[in-house]
């Protein structure tokens, strides 16, 4: 079975801020590539600019961390969009 955790996916593309989600993710098997409702994400190993993974067809680019407690997620703390969390980890996540 392939690793799952609940993560933070924040989608910047060009901005500090953009729609984000907490939800279940998988790990292929190297754990190179994140899974989340059918995107494929895979590490800027350092070379992104406010953001760390990207999407593999798009392109665009993702802020992916582990959920905080103080439901603090944001990289810069703004309020423009909503956080959404899946059904299936509000019950683990608390929220």
């Amino acid at each position: 079975m392939r690793k799952r955790l609940i993560k933070y996916i924040e989608r910047k593309a060009g901005a500090l801020e953009g729609p984000a989600r907490i939800g279940w993710v998988s790990f292929s098997k190297t754990g190179r590539t994140i899974r989340y409702r059918g995107q494929s994400f895979q590490s800027l190993k350092g070379r992104g600019y406010k953001c760390n993974y990207f999407d593999i067809e798009t392109g665009d680019e993702y802020w992916i961390s582990g959920v905080r407690k103080d439901r603090q997620d944001r990289l810069y703390g703004g309020r423009l969009h909503e956080v959404e969390v899946d059904d299936d980890a509000k019950v683990v996540n608390g929220v």
